[in-house]
This record gives C-alpha cells, structure tokens and sequence, in this order.
C-alpha cells in the first residue's frame, strides 16, 4: 500500500516510515501493562478488548480523510494488538504442558503469520480493483467480530471448561497500578537472560518486518523491475518461510532440550541471507525467492526466545516477561522502518512518478545497512546468555 498511502496523504519515504511506525510504538509501549494484564485480568478479557480497540482503530485509519486521524488509527490498531502474542503465550502457559510451550507457541507464531501471508498478494489485488480505503474497512469489522468470538470461546484456564489443569493456579491480583507494573518488570529485570532476550529479536524481527512490511515492495521494483503485485508475491515468500520455521524451531527446541544453540545457529544462517538479498545484484526471481523462504524460514528461530526467556525467571512472572520480550521484538520494526525510511530521503536524487518519490538502489542499500547491524548486535549477545536446558526457573 507505500504508493496509495504516500499519494493520498501526501508525504515522502521519511513520513510513511512513521506512520507505519505509530503501529510499532503503540504496540512496543502497551507491552509494558500488557504482560502484566495477563498475568492479573487473565487473557480472555484482555484479547476481548484488543479485537474491538483494534477494529475500531482499523476503521478510523481506513476513513481519516488527514494524516493526523489515519496516525491516530494506527496508535490504536498497534496499542491493542499488542496483547494477541502474550495473552496467547499466557493461554499456553495454562492450556498445555511445559514441555510443549516453545511448540505450541512456534504454531501461534505461524497462524498468525497466515494472516501477514494471506494479507500481501490478495490486498495487492483487491485494491487494484476497489478503493484502498474499503478494503480495510471490510478487515476492520472482521476484527470486531472476532472480539465476540473470543469472549464467547475462550477462557483462561482448563478447569474453567471442566478440564484436569496442568499447572496449579496463581493469584490474581485484583487490580493494576503504576506500583504493579514497576514491581514486575523489576523483578524479571533482575535476570540476565530478560535483559539480553529483549534486545536479541529486535533485530530478526526487525529485518523481516521491515523489509516485508515497509520497504521491500518498492525496493524489488525499483531494483528488478517487477511489477507490485510479483514484488508483493516474493514478500510473502518471506513470510510463508517464517510461518514454517517459528513451529519446526520450538518443536526441535523442545526436542533435543536445547535453546541457546539452536537460537545462534538460526541467527546465525539469517544474517547471511539478508546479505545476500540486500547487497548482491542480479538474481534471478527464483534466486530470489528461494533465499528469501530459507532465510524467512531461519527467522522463526526467535520463538525460541519466548520459551528460553520464560524458563529463566519464576512461572509467576510468565506474562511479565513475555509481555517484556514482544516489546523488544517489535522495537525492532518500530525503530528501523523510519530509519529506513529516513536514509532513503537523505539520499533521494528527486525522481518522483505520479507524485510519488523514486529511490535508487544505492540508496536503499544505504538504508539497509541498519538492518544488519542489529542482527549483528543480535549474534553477539547470544553468546552470552545462559543456556536453561528447558528446565523451569524455581
């Protein structure tokens, strides 16, 4: 959508990056009570309101006629959403046993990457034949019916439907306060691994967002040639890769009683990739899509640091710190889509079509090379964190 969203509002590579970004900062900064939420309200509550804060957010983003109301939109949109991943983590937590949590939460991974997959070439297509702004409204009241699915469907714990639960109960606390959040967070800031954990999949994620989500449309057809739609198609790849290597990480985790290496070796394997498919010209569409399915693939290795974030501190601090390690998976997009955005503008030569800026190959080579120092910084501090043997932190 960079072309329509740039013509309709008017603004240049730098103001699309942020209005993309206002999505990323919401979400990153809602992380901060949403582990906690989950944790205290429990997580049917929690996703409930998520789904109609984020339809209704949808919804003024699709019919703001102004930057400002389509910004606010996505404030919403990004704030709400942020509570899908952990209060789904929190859910699995109850719902299954431990030895299936990095598996399970590697299939939450990929279902809702189904949705990012399923979303590329079909939105591609459909605004090619109605308006844009339509389009998205039609998701946004989708998304509102999913709120009423989800309070009628879900409930928190086994023994709610009757079931013989798998781990015993935790107190709830019966209300959320500054002091709670402050109280939690120092707890789980306490663990060396928290700390390195929030910074490590800033930089996987924030490679394969922003470059499927933002940046990597308008950077294949100017660099190829392709059309929007093929570019859109070769995204996708990217993300179908991811959506097959979150579930195969956690399952072969949990499988051989490992994190830390297989986290290195994924980290590892990607970072390669993503040199060759920013910096190396010429390859063929096949080429391209193969390395782009590997190293999307090799990208769901970061599910694994859900589980080996969660394994490091007490079972009572799971949404906390789970909350703490999805906001610094998504700092990664939320920081590097208007930095991207932001080189590209430094070094546009002033080609415009249809009102539209034009960005040389260079220069978004300059602009990716923030990309892949973070996933560099990623490599780097995964030395150093303490491998748990999937065994639970007492």
């Amino acid at each position: 959508m960079t072309e329509e969203l740039m013509r309709d509002f008017h603004i240049s590579a730098s103001g699309l990056g942020h209005l993309s970004g206002l999505y990323f900062y919401a979400y990153v900064a809602m992380q901060i009570p949403t582990g906690i939420l989950a944790d205290t309200l429990g997580p049917r509550k929690l996703l409930t309101a998520g789904c109609l804060v984020a339809g209704l957010g949808t919804l003024l983003f699709a019919l703001s006629p102004g930057f400002a109301g389509a910004g606010l939109g996505r404030l919403f949109i990004g704030g709400s959403v942020a509570v899908a991943f952990v209060g789904l983590l929190k859910l699995a937590s109850s719902w299954f046993p431990k030895k299936f949590y990095a598996f399970v939460a590697g299939n939450a991974l990929s279902i809702g990457l189904m949705g990012a997959v399923f979303a590329g070439p079909p939105l591609r297509f459909l605004m090619d034949i109605f308006p844009w702004r339509g389009v998205i409204s039609v998701t946004g009241g989708m998304t509102l019916v999913l709120g009423g699915a989800v309070w009628l469907v879900v409930r928190d714990r086994p023994e709610e439907k009757g079931y013989k639960g798998f781990v015993p109960g935790i107190p709830r606390q019966a209300s959320l306060s500054l002091k709670t959040i402050g109280q939690g967070f120092a707890r789980v800031g306490q663990y060396r691994n928290t700390r390195l954990l929030f910074i490590i999949p800033g930089g996987i994620v924030g490679c394969i967002l922003t470059f499927s989500g933002l940046w990597g449309v308008p950077y294949l057809v100017s660099c190829y040639g392709f059309s929007s739609a093929r570019a859109a198609g070769l995204t996708s790849i990217l993300l179908v890769g991811w959506a097959l290597g979150g579930p195969f990480f956690g399952w072969l985790s949990d499988r051989t009683g490992k994190r830390k290496p297989l986290y290195m070796a994924g980290t590892l394997g990607l970072a390669f990739g993503w040199m060759v498919i920013l910096f190396v010209q010429g390859l063929s569409f096949f080429q391209l899509a193969a390395l782009l399915s590997a190293t999307g693939f090799l990208s769901g290795c970061m599910i694994i640091g859900f589980a080996f974030v969660k394994e490091s501190v007490p079972l009572s601090l799971s949404g906390t710190v789970s909350g703490l390690t999805n906001m610094g998976v998504m700092m990664g997009p939320m920081v590097l889509q208007p930095v991207v955005g932001k080189i590209l503008d430094l070094n546009w030569s002033g080609q415009m079509a249809d009102g539209v800026r034009l960005y040389s190959v260079q220069a978004y080579e300059y602009g990716f090379i923030p990309m892949i120092g973070w996933l560099c910084l990623s490599l780097v501090l995964l030395v150093f964190t303490k491998e748990t043997h999937c065994g639970q932190r007492a």
